[in-house]
């Protein structure tokens, strides 16, 4: 009897998740018992940001003349460090992590152009947030939640320039790239790991589909 082939999930993970302010144990050990549930069936590859950790770096380069290549290094350097933990956390399964490659774009990037390769259509970025928003929810009362939202959209929403730090639901870049292989990207909050594991079950979840 052949073998069944693993269905293969790309996860962006956010750096803030990871990386808070201190490394977030308890989120690391939940993060990894729920994938635990799913390597029989499921193929990992897991590429992290650099978060809150590269961006309070990046601020300090900004105050003495840093170029935007040595910002955006500097929060490669980050990704490099929080996919180590990550690597660590996996250390006894066959899961990929990885982090930063080069400037100009962020590990979102990264995570689009690993999913072109193993030919898959979709990414799972989970970030620290419930929806994409049409504004920031944090500042307007009234910013209104999307479920699913086109690329053309998003991209109004992100822009089309990519910034070191910037604190985006997805990258301007790699929202174009994602655009253009007709890939579709969901936004789940990873505070709330229920929201992956619905979707590994093939069940409805709390975020935003962006197609």
């Amino acid at each position: 009897m052949p073998k069944k082939l693993k269905k293969t999930i790309i996860i962006s993970l956010g750096g803030s998740l990871v990386v808070p302010g201190e490394v977030d144990i308890g989120f690391l050990k939940s993060f990894k018992r729920v994938l635990e549930k799913y390597l029989f069936n499921c193929k990992f590859f897991i590429i992290v940001g650099g978060g809150k950790t590269a961006r309070t770096y990046q601020k300090a380069m900004a105050e003495f003349g840093a170029k935007t290549s040595d910002k955006d290094w500097i929060g490669i350097d980050a990704t490099k460090m929080n996919a180590k933990i990550v690597r660590q956390v996996f250390a006894k399964q066959k899961i990929f992590v990885g982090g930063g490659e080069k400037p100009g774009n962020s590990t979102d990037y990264i995570a689009i152009k690993i999913a072109k390769k193993y030919k898959a259509k979709t990414i799972i970025n989970l970030t620290n947030i419930d929806y994409v928003y049409d504004k920031n929810p944090g500042e307007f009362v009234d910013a209104k939640p999307f479920k699913e939202i086109s690329w053309k959209n998003f991209q109004k929403l992100v822009g089309s320039k990519w910034i070191p730090g910037m604190n985006a639901p997805f990258d301007p870049r790699a929202s174009k790239l994602a655009e253009k292989l007709r890939m579709e990207v969901l936004i789940i909050n990873g505070k709330n790991l229920e929201g992956l594991e619905d979707f590994l079950n093939n069940k409805p979840f709390i975020g935003t589909i962006i197609k």
